[in-house]
């Protein structure tokens, strides 16, 4: 049986050592910033060691170098500048790990009125007119649910005029 390389060592010693597992989490927050759940995910996909990932991400919690509130903050204006809306942004901070009461709390913090927003995309894509017949009604009401907005902003976008 061969016994492994001395840079396979190298390596393997290099993915459960904490300062490695800390500087490659800070490269990752030094681009963007990054939910807890999702810094863990990249970590361990990584191949660092999940107890590694694990503890590099609470320092930096402790240090205040990593904070979901602030991610979601982000996170949340990105989405609102790209016409995204607030059933979207909720999937999608969840599938990043964040809780429900981050996820309500960041939502109310970005003051956004989500009807104006609704409008405002439709008009974008489609113009300032009302939709002509059900089937054009229809299809714009499937795209602005497809961004993410919710029933009654969807309807209130399509039903209304050029504002």
């Amino acid at each position: 049986m061969q016994r492994p390389s001395h840079r396979k060592r190298k390596l393997d010693e290099r993915f459960s050592d904490p300062v490695e597992a800390r500087k490659k989490a800070m490269d990752y927050l030094a681009r963007r910033e990054h939910a807890r759940g999702e810094l863990l995910d990249k970590l361990t996909a990584f191949g660092f060691d999940a107890d590694v990932a694990g503890d590099a991400v609470e320092r930096l919690i402790e240090e205040g170098l990593q904070s979901d509130r602030r991610f979601v903050e982000a996170f949340v204006r990105s989405r609102i500048n790209q016409g995204k809306g607030p059933v979207k942004i909720r999937s999608d901070l969840r599938e990043r790990g964040v809780g429900d009461g981050l996820i309500e709390n960041g939502l109310e913090d970005a003051e956004q009125d989500w009807y104006a927003l609704a409008r405002e995309v439709r008009v974008r894509k489609f113009g300032h007119a009302t939709p002509g017949d059900f089937k054009e009604k229809a299809r714009q009401m499937r795209f602005l649910q497809s961004r993410g907005f919710e029933s009654d902003q969807i309807r209130a976008a399509v039903s209304a005029g050029a504002e």
